[in-house]
């Protein structure tokens, strides 16, 4: 007799309120969501706030979050009481309500409980009053359009965010009382009236039409009552989350890795509608394509470790946005692979071809059924056609030039002032970043044209993936900048110049944690830095190196270089390797404790519990990685590095297996591996590839409290590299 047993309930680990406060720059969001679906919802704080989340009181609700760059289309928002209504409330998080799948909060002032859940393409509102005087009002910014339909208890709408149309149509479970349009400088708006005390809102949403976002609502609501749409999401939230089961650690830890897997299936967003998709790239309704359309990837800092764990637990949706990328280049009149693919198209955000590494590593971990000729194509036109200023995407220009010749993206002299008006006032030329990140994209583009049979390609790009040797300034050290004649950059102070983020020369970190970003070739970077004795005291230094300035200055100066440990910064994506670069120098031990004490001290369950901005789930992947005990070392190479699990057992789920990873004897102290095995076999190297893992297996680590030292410290087992 078959007995079916429910899946666990991981959601009640999820917190959504951690993070929810930054330590300088960006929060996360208390976001309602269907794994990877197009419809976000968060309620609408004050912008203006220090910390939104700390504001005392809400100024409505979106019915879509477009882009977590903040951009929210339309809004709802309810009031109460006689004359006027105000439709501003105060709240309070103590009658707050937050998971994946539902959100609640009482709206204090008109004594109002609002809850709202979702699927793919709708949401419910439901709003519960206790006063007379009932009032809804939809919203929807200046220049758009809101219409009542009083014989179908419905309000429709259109808005333009960033050039691209954004539909409505909401429909109420009760009759309408009343109905009055106002327009405003800010907004066109309709406030609905009702006698009844307790009124849903049924909404579609679309980016095609208001047609089509009334058909999204009858197909996915008809017949369902709001408890059975929450109830559906958190069954495919923990379906999400299953693909990753723990056991042991602490239930503080328990909560801190199942909220970080959860944001981990925030992005990308999938925005098919029925079969059809509104693309930003040629501005038009695409019909009748196989697979979905995915949009709204920060690829700068999703390439390092979002995307790798995707490989793993869901390879076949990472299949289908490689396919989404490779339909944005063909769509795109002038070819260009994206670097920030949001819904309205290309952003030209921070810097980098890194859809090189996302495409690598997916081609050489065997993910196949995606248009790689036509990917491949739009990254080399990127890379041999396209700019590598920071924050701007278009045709090269004659600091490309320099690059091209001499293998350096080229600084300003000290006092020097910009010309190219393509460099952005702000951002700057941030050269060594620049030269270091485009060194290791060509890399993987070599990659990717040695498997594509590209031979002439494979050597050239293979060439510019030593790009990094012509910044190593033995003098200092470090990779330092050079003027366009070769000169290196005077004055120059590795751990403060640059100005705000170092952006002069680096992108915002300073150059002591620039100098460690060769992730494709360590080894030749080691011998650059005077080998493996000189190579792991300069690690250790690094992590008790002083920052030449008070704390308050230097993060004055550095905002995005938050969780730090001496100079290392956990809180910002250049940093996520450098505690994996010992394993390199044969001292895995050392990787072992310093992930053990970031983890500790740098994530909490707490909203302050995310040391930076998670960045579209970049960070969060970190930690889910380093909580199970490894890390991909270097996307395009398929290869894992160990550090040390927290928890004794690890299940992932595979599409054609289970890969159990095994802690023994694993606690606070006992954070030291001792011993290993890799399906059964002895392992005495610290890192093991992917496809050990892809079809299921076992690893096995014995734990204990003091660092074996012989384990993986030969030369032959450290990671490969160049």
């Amino acid at each position: 007799m078959n007995h079916k047993t429910n899946p666990p309930d991981l959601v009640q680990w999820v917190d959504p309120d951690i993070g929810a406060i930054s330590h300088l720059l960006a929060a996360t969001v208390q976001t309602v969501q269907m794994p990877h679906g197009m419809i976000r919802l968060a309620p609408n704080r004050p912008s203006s706030h220090p910390d939104p989340f700390l504001a005392d009181h809400v100024t409505g609700f979106p019915l879509n979050i477009v882009s977590h760059r903040g951009e929210r289309a339309f809004s709802i928002m309810a009031a109460s009481g006689e004359g006027e209504p105000v439709f501003v409330s105060e709240m309070d998080h103590d009658f707050e309500s937050a998971s994946p799948h539902e959100f609640a909060l009482l709206l204090e002032d008109a004594m109002i409980d609002v809850s709202y859940t979702v699927t793919e393409h709708t949401m419910i509102y439901r709003f519960a009053f206790t006063k007379p005087g009932r009032h809804l009002r939809f919203a929807a910014k200046a220049g758009g359009t809101v219409e009542v339909l009083p014989h179908e208890q419905a309000v429709r709408g259109r808005e333009q965010i960033n050039k691209l149309d954004c539909y409505f149509y909401a429909k109420a479970d009760a009759p309408f009382a009343s109905w009055k349009n106002a327009e405003t400088k800010q907004d066109v708006s309709a406030r609905v009236s009702f006698e009844a005390a307790t009124i849903e809102v049924r909404i579609g949403f679309s980016y095609i039409s208001c047609d089509q976002a009334k058909q999204n609502m009858e197909m996915e609501l008809a017949g369902k009552t709001f408890a059975r749409v929450s109830s559906e999401g958190r069954a495919a939230w923990n379906n999400a989350l299953g693909r990753i089961n723990v056991e042991g650690g602490t239930e503080k830890q328990r909560r801190i890795f199942y909220t970080a897997l959860w944001r981990c299936h925030e992005r990308q967003v999938n925005i098919t509608e029925n079969g059809r998709y509104f693309s930003g790239y040629d501005h038009r309704v695409h019909e009748g394509e196989k697979t979905p359309f995915y949009v709204d990837d920060w690829l700068w800092d999703t390439h390092r470790g979002l995307h790798p764990l995707r490989l793993i637990i869901d390879p076949n949706r990472e299949r289908d946005i490689l396919e989404s990328y490779a339909r944005m280049i063909a769509q795109n009149k002038d070819g260009w692979a994206p670097v920030f693919p949001l819904v309205f198209g290309n952003r030209a955000a921070m810097l980098g071809n890194h859809m090189a590494a996302v495409a690598a590593d997916a081609y050489m971990k065997g993910v196949r059924g995606f248009d790689i000729e036509t990917l491949y194509a739009g990254l080399r036109k990127n890379a041999i056609e396209g700019s590598r200023i920071p924050w701007y995407v278009g045709p090269a220009t004659e600091l490309d030039r320099v690059y091209l010749e001499k293998g350096f993206f080229p600084a300003l002299a000290a006092g020097q002032k910009e010309w190219v008006p393509q460099v952005h006032g702000f951002e700057r030329r941030q050269s060594v970043s620049v030269t270091l990140e485009h060194a290791y994209d060509d890399w993987c583009i070599a990659e990717l044209a040695r498997s594509l049979g590209k031979h002439d390609d494979a050597a050239m790009f293979a060439k510019r993936a030593l790009n990094y040797r012509t910044l190593y300034n033995a003098a200092t050290g470090v990779m330092a900048p050079r003027t366009a004649d070769g000169e290196w950059v005077e004055p120059f102070d590795p751990g403060l110049s640059g100005g705000p983020g170092g952006r002069d020369y680096y992108a915002e970190c300073n150059g002591l944690t620039w100098s460690w970003s060769v992730p494709h070739d360590v080894a030749g970077m080691m011998r650059l830095f005077g080998g493996r004795d000189a190579f792991l005291k300069r690690l250790d230094h690094f992590f008790n190196q002083p920052l030449g300035t008070s704390k308050w200055d230097f993060l004055g100066q550095f905002p995005d270089s938050t969780g730090l440990i001496g100079q290392f910064p956990m809180g910002n994506e250049p940093g996520f390797l450098i505690p994996y670069l010992y394993l390199y120098a044969g001292a895995p031990w050392r990787t072992q404790r310093r992930v053990r004490e970031i983890m500790r001290f740098w994530f909490d369950d707490t909203p302050l519990g995310v040391c930076g901005d998670d960045d579209g789930g970049a960070m969060s992947a970190w930690y889910v990685f380093n909580a199970i005990g490894f890390y991909p070392l270097c996307p395009g190479r398929p290869v894992y590095g160990i550090g040390s699990p927290i928890f004794e057992k690890t299940r992932i789920q595979l599409g054609n297996g289970v890969f159990t990873i095994e802690a023994r004897n694993v606690s606070a102290q006992n954070k030291y591996v001792q011993s290993a095995e890799l399906n059964g076999q002895p392992l005495n190297k610290p890192w093991f590839e992917h496809r050990d893992l892809k079809n299921g297996g076992s690893l096995i680590l014995n734990m204990g409290p003091r660092p074996n030292t012989q384990w993986g410290n030969r030369d032959e087992d450290a990671p490969p590299s160049l």
